[in-house]
C-alpha cells in the first residue's frame, strides 16, 4: 500500500451548512474512511453515495429531509472530503473502489438500504447491489451510468478526462461549478476545495475519469456487462432521477428504465439541472426518495 494522506482538520472549518458530526471507520489496514451518519438509527437506512470529485457536502441540503424518515448514511469515498488519499495514481482503481465500499457496508452492518447514487457513485454502487443484493432493497439512480464499453462515450466525456489529466491546477470548485446550471456561491466553491489543500492530495481525483470503462476488452467493462446481466432479473423498486442539463450522462436513464424490471411503473423524473443534481436539487431530490420509498414499501409510515 502507497503513502496514505489525510487533509488537515483545519481545512474543513467553518464550512456552510455542514454541520455533521464524523465518523471514522478503518476499511483497511491503515486505511481510514469518512461517513456522516444521521438521523435514527432504527429508521430504514439510506445510503449516499457521491462520485467525481465531490465528496459529502454534496448531500448537505439532502440530509436534513431525509434525516426525518431514514438514517442516513453518506461516506466519503477514498481520496476525498476527510477520507484518507493516496499521493500515488497507481493506488486508486475501480475494483479497489468497490472493494472499500463494500468492506465499508460490511463493516457497519448496513441492511434493508435505500441507494442513492450519482456519477461513480452509481459506478459502484450499481455493481455493488448485485454482489451484496440481500441488503439492498431499493436504488434510485441519478446522473449516472453502469459503462460496458460497448457504446462509444460522448464527446463531452473525452474532453473531461483529457482536462482531469492535464489542467495545471485542477481547481475541484471550478469542475463542480461547471457541472451546475446555477453558479455557485464563493462559500459553496470553497468547500469543495476544502478537501484539496494542494496537488499532493489531488491523485484520486485526477485518476478517477481514466478509471471509466470506455473500451469493451477493459476488464471492468466485462464486469459490468455481467452484473448488467444480473440488473435485468432485478425486481426491486428502481427510480431514475436525472437532469436535464447534464451534457455527459443526457438519455442514460432509459437504459436503466427499459432493461430493470424493478424500474417498470416507477415515477420517474427529469429535473432542471445540470450533472450534480444534489447540489441544485437537493431538498427536491430528498422529497422524491421519501415519496418513492412510501410507494413502495407495505408500511409508509415506518
Amino acid at each position: 500500500m502507497g503513502k496514505i494522506i489525510r487533509t488537515p482538520e483545519n481545512s474543513f472549518e467553518n464550512l456552510e451548512n455542514y454541520d455533521f458530526q464524523s465518523h471514522y471507520i478503518d476499511i483497511a489496514e491503515g486505511l481510514r474512511m469518512h461517513y456522516l451518519d444521521e438521523g435514527n438509527k432504527n429508521s430504514p437506512v439510506v445510503l449516499l453515495l457521491h462520485g467525481e470529485p465531490s465528496w459529502s457536502y454534496l448531500y448537505r441540503n439532502m440530509i436534513p429531509v431525509l434525516a426525518d424518515k431514514f438514517r442516513v448514511i453518506a461516506p466519503d469515498l477514498i481520496g476525498f472530503g476527510k477520507s484518507d488519499k493516496f499521493v500515488d495514481k497507481k493506488d486508486y482503481s475501480y475494483q479497489k473502489h468497490l472493494d472499500w465500499i463494500s468492506a465499508f457496508i460490511t463493516k457497519i452492518d448496513l441492511k434493508n438500504i435505500l441507494l442513492f447514487c450519482q456519477d461513480w457513485g452509481g459506478l459502484i454502487g450499481l455493481r455493488i447491489i448485485t454482489e451484496l443484493s440481500d441488503r439492498f432493497d431499493m436504488v434510485v439512480a441519478s446522473n449516472t451510468t453502469l459503462p460496458t464499453g460497448m457504446v462509444a462515450m460522448p464527446e463531452s466525456f473525452l474532453k473531461w478526462r483529457e482536462y482531469s489529466q492535464y489542467s495545471p491546477g485542477f481547481d475541484i470548485g471550478k469542475v463542480i461549478d461547471m457541472g451546475t446550471v446555477q453558479a455557485l456561491s464563493e462559500e459553496v466553491y470553497k468547500a469543495y476545495n476544502a478537501p484539496f489543500p494542494s496537488e499532493e492530495f489531488k491523485a484520486g481525483a485526477r485518476i478517477f475519469p481514466t478509471l471509466v470503462p470506455v473500451e469493451a476488452d477493459d476488464p471492468e467493462s466485462i464486469k459490468n456487462r455481467k452484473a448488467w446481466d444480473k440488473l435485468k432479473s432485478w425486481q426491486k423498486p428502481f427510480l431514475t432521477i436525472f437532469g436535464e442539463k447534464d451534457t455527459i450522462m443526457i438519455g442514460a436513464e432509459k437504459a436503466f428504465q427499459k432493461l430493470i424490471p424493478g424500474a417498470s411503473g416507477q415515477q420517474h423524473e427529469i429535473l432542471h439541472a445540470g450533472h450534480f443534481i444534489q447540489e441544485e436539487k437537493g431538498e427536491e431530490l430528498a422529497a422524491l426518495i421519501i415519496q418513492f420509498y412510501d410507494k413502495n414499501t407495505n408500511n409508509s409510515t415506518s
